[in-house]
């Protein structure tokens, strides 16, 4: 499992231990990753992804995961949130086509 949030491609970073003495070893930065199940509205279906905490705040602050995937861009989604973005595009287009 690589270690990059579904929804805003967070993934690990490198840099540098640094000592007193200023002597530098390589280290990691791992993001804050939850496996979490977010609730599609549209879709009426739950959806477990794994998710960094700072993508989760802006899950509840665009009002929800059909709002964030739909103003997101794909470059940043994993394959698995690109396909559910498009499920959740064709189902909220069809009610309207249907009125």
């Amino acid at each position: 499992m690589a270690r990059r949030c579904e929804l805003s491609g967070k993934a690990v970073l490198t840099g540098n231990n640094v000592s007193h003495a200023k002597r530098r070893t390589r280290r990691r930065f791992l993001p804050n990753l939850c496996n979490v199940t977010l609730q599609s509205d549209v879709l009426k279906k739950r959806v477990r992804m794994t998710v960094s905490a700072h993508a989760l705040r802006s899950v509840e602050h665009r009002g929800g995961l059909d709002a964030y995937l739909l103003k997101a861009g794909d470059d940043e989604l994993s394959l698995k949130a690109r396909r559910l973005k498009r499920e959740i595009a064709k189902a909220s287009q069809a009610p309207a086509a249907a009125s």
